[in-house]
């Protein structure tokens, strides 16, 4: 029997799965049985030609990111990811809510989040720069970059912050992630090629999410699409414990239960109307979880 084999996920293609394993690229089919194998996933695979295999197993993963599918599923988005970095700028327009939403998923699953503010040479928004200072006061890293100022320094730092790590870009259309892939890879068509060319039998295609290793060290996976992951699979009780200022609160509320709306004796939301937290925060928590599908 062929020996097991481990290797790193790096794309969907066509019916099958690019498989890297000592820097080379199989074609990897999966066992029927199998759960849905997500790009960043570590797996066992059994060689079945040059450069073919099939998957086994997936390992355990460290993190998953998932997406809303048909019939109330959820489908895997990417695995074993350590940080978001949430796109976002000041044109199409920034989009706040969204912002919270994929914070809020990332406390609830484990990944590190930091904030990316792209394209700053369009200039500056006093309403933006006040929302971001509540993100910074509650410890998210924020990044400002532009691809179109030659030799900015916004970029090298996060290309520091990328170094080390499996990190994946999410934020709305129109925001610039892919220009800034497309920066901080340069050689991103190459590597797409390779990935396509390897394995013979399958064609890539720009809407599946990528993984690829940078330079500097680091990978970064590339998944285009407006918002690759909602509040699929979150809860009332985690979309509250998804805003970081709650937690120390949510304990102190005078009802187990408690939905944080107008229920009595809620200190999330007299904190909120002392100004001890951020009001607007809390006003998109309440409409985040009008959102909600019902349980």
């Amino acid at each position: 029997m062929a020996e097991l084999l481990e290797g790193l996920v790096l794309s969907h293609l066509g019916q099958g799965i690019a498989v890297e394993t000592d820097g080379k690229i199989y074609l990897c089919q999966t066992r029927r049985r199998l759960d849905t194998v997500a790009v960043g996933d570590k797996v066992l695979w059994m060689q079945s030609a040059p450069d073919q295999g099939r998957i086994e197993e997936i390992l355990p993963r460290r993190s998953l990111l998932a997406r809303p599918s048909r019939n109330d599923k959820v489908r895997p988005v990417a695995a074993n990811i350590d940080t978001v970095f949430v796109v976002f700028a000041i044109e199409p327009y920034c989009d706040f809510l969204l912002i919270d939403q994929y914070l809020a998923v990332c406390e609830n699953h484990n990944i590190s989040a930091a904030l990316v503010f792209n394209k700053i040479d369009l200039g500056q928004s006093d309403a933006i720069e006040q929302e971001l200072l509540d993100y910074q006061k509650l410890g998210y890293p924020l990044y400002r970059v532009s691809t179109r100022i030659p030799g900015h320094e916004g970029l090298e730092e996060l290309k520091q912050a990328l170094k080390g790590q499996v990190s994946i870009f999410a934020g709305q259309s129109g925001v610039g992630k892919s220009s800034l892939t497309n920066t901080l890879i340069p050689d991103k068509e190459l590597k797409t090629n390779t990935i396509s060319a390897t394995t013979k039998h399958g064609r890539h295609t720009t809407t599946a999410a990528t993984l690829y290793h940078m330079d500097q060290g680091g990978d970064l996976i590339d998944s285009p699409g407006v918002a690759i992951f909602g509040l699929a699979g979150l809860n009332e009780q985690q979309l509250a414990y998804g805003y970081r200022e709650f937690q120390p609160l949510i304990d102190s509320c005078q009802f187990n239960d408690c939905r944080h709306v107008n229920d009595k004796g809620c200190a999330v939301r007299e904190a909120a109307e002392n100004g001890e937290i951020s009001m607007k925060r809390y006003q998109r928590f309440l409409k985040l979880r009008e959102k909600m599908p019902p349980a």
